[in-house]
């Protein structure tokens, strides 16, 4: 009925092989967080291409997403009780066929189912990774592995547009996919080779009707959102599936606290440094996911730039992340700061970097360039004091669970993000460009203008929209940091007088 205790429990010192592994499922899941980003760049490719209109580009985006979102949790609780060396292995396989098919994908519609079959076999390598590197890493190390970790989760969100404009400066559209395959290759003869299985004790079933439930729902909602600009948020189109969205995870949250073995214990959210932890978490992944959504296609569409050379110009946020992860500036800030003061200051940066675009970037790169080195700043800071923060509330058989929320935060809010900054981006844009030139489509108010003045003009009122979004997202960035501050400043205190009334 039990697990033996070798497949439950690292040794004293960790697994021997243990920095070897942990670079083999962070190559892993590398691959899987590049597939959020990589397509942005390819955005243009795809209009002309496939004749995908703004709504095409947004769900080839957020079917990806929403699917790992969705399926993240039971993922995770699938991961604790058949091994997680097992989830991990037909991750991959589903991946790597997944990619084959986006790569060779002939219409929007394909290529959007193909993204959705990937985000199945992304949710369950998102959730094995940490889980694996929770189990072969002793206490002493865990923290430093967890960093490392984060910060691979980092870069993958930032260097999808650089390794995007790469493969579209020397080959089609598809190959942004297909150049997964050889790395899912290799990823799976290492772990069959490398990582050792492990499960927790009992291992819960899988909560299948929570998994429909919350894909359905969040499905529903950024539908709603993705809706608005082009029928009116007043419309029957859009509030009927806001509506069924807030309904059907409303029922998701009763399941959960009826189900013997929910994939999502609501109980954690009775404890303010997980609260405040989740809401940082998805602040900074919709400040990332819906910034990078954004400019790219400003670097292309209004700075004339080529998908190499966008793809270059977003390289600043990455090489920020990294210089100063591997530096260790926030595991030396962490002490000193505190867990609230380090997420607070970490995402004040990336809010004042998305400000900084908005306000300066219109004029040129340079405004860009500024704007981007701030948030790498904000996301090195931010993001892995997080994900410790929310590994530390859940208990350690259950790091499956544990890591799929923290990877259904981070895919939530980069879903989030793009939905709702492409929203006002759509929104300012079709109140700027007349209907007759195609306010509804960038490319196609392009392609309708009949001079180099009215091309300017259109060019104008996507960097305004650009802006007006940008700033949006700020503020969003800001208020989660406030709020995840306080709320986890508060569960410091309440810890502390809990901890010295027995000795009173």
């Amino acid at each position: 009925m039990t697990a033996t205790t070798a497949e439950n429990r690292p040794t004293a010192q960790g697994h021997p092989q243990r920095w070897l592994i942990l670079g083999v499922i962070c190559l892993a899941q590398l691959t899987v967080l590049l597939d959020n980003t990589v397509l942005n760049v390819a955005i243009p490719s795809l209009t002309k291409e496939l004749d995908a209109s703004t709504a095409d580009i947004q769900w080839m985006i957020n079917a990806y997403s929403l699917v790992q979102s969705g399926l993240l949790l039971t993922a995770g609780s699938a991961a604790d009780r058949y091994g997680r060396k097992r989830m991990l292995t037909a991750g991959l396989a589903l991946f790597g066929i997944g990619s084959l098919v986006a790569g060779l994908s002939q219409s929007s519609a394909q290529l959007i189912a193909a993204r959705a079959g990937m985000g199945i076999g992304g949710a369950l390598l998102i959730t094995t990774t940490l889980a694996v590197v929770v189990q072969i890493f002793d206490d002493t190390e865990r923290v430093k592995a967890i960093g490392l970790w984060s910060t691979v989760n980092s870069l993958g969100f930032a260097v999808g547009p650089l390794i995007g404009g790469v493969v579209l400066d020397h080959f089609w559209w598809g190959a942004i996919f297909l150049i997964n395959i050889p790395v899912a290759v290799i990823g799976l003869v290492a772990v069959v080779a490398l990582v050792p299985e492990s499960r927790s004790g009992q291992g819960d079933r899988p909560d299948l009707l929570g998994a429909v439930l919350s894909t359905i729902g969040m499905t529903a909602a950024v539908y709603a959102i993705i809706s608005g600009p082009e029928h009116g948020w007043t419309s029957a189109q859009v509030l009927v599936p806001a509506v069924a969205g807030v309904l059907v995870l409303g029922a998701f949250a009763l399941w959960e606290l009826r189900v013997p073995h929910p994939m999502l214990d609501m109980h954690f959210f009775r404890d303010q440094r997980f609260i405040g932890a989740v809401a940082g978490a998805v602040l900074v992944a919709f400040g990332m996911g819906g910034s990078l959504f954004l400019l790219t296609q400003h670097l292309q569409f209004v700075l004339g730039y080529g998908p190499l050379e966008a793809g270059l110009r977003t390289a600043p946020l990455a090489l920020t992340v990294v210089a100063l992860n591997l530096a260790g500036i926030g595991a030396r800030l962490l002490p000193r700061l505190g867990t609230p003061g380090t997420i607070a200051s970490g995402m004040t940066l990336l809010s004042a970097g998305l400000a900084a675009i908005a306000l300066l970037g219109g004029s040129g790169y340079g405004g860009m360039l500024l704007g981007l080195v701030v948030m790498g700043a904000g996301i090195s800071l931010a993001m892995p004091a997080m994900a410790n923060a929310i590994m530390s509330a859940i208990p350690p058989e259950k790091a499956g669970v544990g890591a799929g929320i923290n990877g259904t935060l981070a895919e939530f809010g980069n879903g989030l993000g793009v939905a709702v900054l492409g929203a006002v981006l759509n929104s300012r844009f079709a109140a700027l460009v007349p209907a007759a030139v195609g306010a509804a489509s960038l490319p196609a108010a392009l392609a309708a203008a009949e001079d180099a003045g009215e091309r300017a003009r259109i060019a104008d009122a996507l960097a305004s929209g650009v802006g007006t979004s940008q700033l949006v997202g700020a503020v969003a960035v800001l208020a989660g940091g406030v709020l995840a501050a306080v709320l986890l400043r508060r569960a410091e205190r309440a810890d502390s007088s809990g901890a010295a009334a027995p000795a009173a």
